[in-house]
């Protein structure tokens, strides 16, 4: 996973709650192995009936087109667990999501893809988004070490797990994560093999049945 310090960029507001992944990613994009993410992000909402750009989905309008934030309603990206929601967003070239809350499934998969999505109270992200609207630049920049993001609102600070945030600046996944701690591991193992001896001779004789 490629590291991730600072994310800036034009910043669409889609404070609509409750979207889920059947708009995100809709099944019809996953069903060929060559299917194009990118166009097949909000489809239902992105394109009318005969596949022509709807010129009143906020990814349209010319002043948030290359958008690299979302700004969403609360519960973003319930639904089905389709990992491929994620991939949507990313190929379309956003990076980083703000919501009020998000379905957890969602959020472990944003995260394990190395998608940002960051939660905050509900009145903050409506600041956010009325000042998308009217702003000449409709831009924001997340800084994922300070925890802020600047913009035409102003600075506001939101939380992140500290393991999140340590795997999305120095590019870890989750194995990564874990043998950072492996000098920890090495004495934990190293202290119960001296103080419970039997449960690691009962393994191995169980290991050496399963060889025969």
């Amino acid at each position: 996973m490629d590291k991730i310090r600072h994310i800036q960029g034009i910043a669409a507001p889609l404070p609509v709650a409750n979207i889920s992944t059947d708009v995100i990613c809709p099944g019809s994009v996953m069903t060929s192995p060559k299917a194009d993410f990118a166009k097949g992000l909000f489809a239902p909402w992105r394109y009318d009936a005969a596949g022509n750009d709807n010129p009143a989905f906020v990814l349209n309008d010319p002043r948030y087109r290359g958008a690299q934030i979302l700004v969403a309603g609360k519960n973003f990206g319930c639904g089905s667990s389709r990992e491929a929601a994620v991939w949507c967003l990313q190929r379309f070239g956003i990076a980083c999501v703000i919501a009020p809350s998000f379905a957890s499934i969602f959020m472990e998969n944003a995260f394990k893809n190395g998608l940002v999505a960051i939660t905050l109270p509900e009145p903050h992200v409506l600041d956010i988004v009325r000042a998308l609207l009217t702003a000449a630049k409709p831009a924001l920049a997340v800084d994922i070490a300070a925890c802020t993001i600047v913009g035409v609102g102003g600075t506001t600070s939101f939380a992140l797990d500290d393991a999140r945030r340590i795997a999305l600046l120095e590019g870890l996944d989750e194995v990564d994560l874990m043998l950072r701690d492996a000098s920890r591991i090495d004495a934990y193992q190293a202290t119960a093999r001296r103080e419970q001896p039997w449960l690691f001779a009962a393994a191995s004789l169980l290991h050496d049945r399963d060889q025969t």
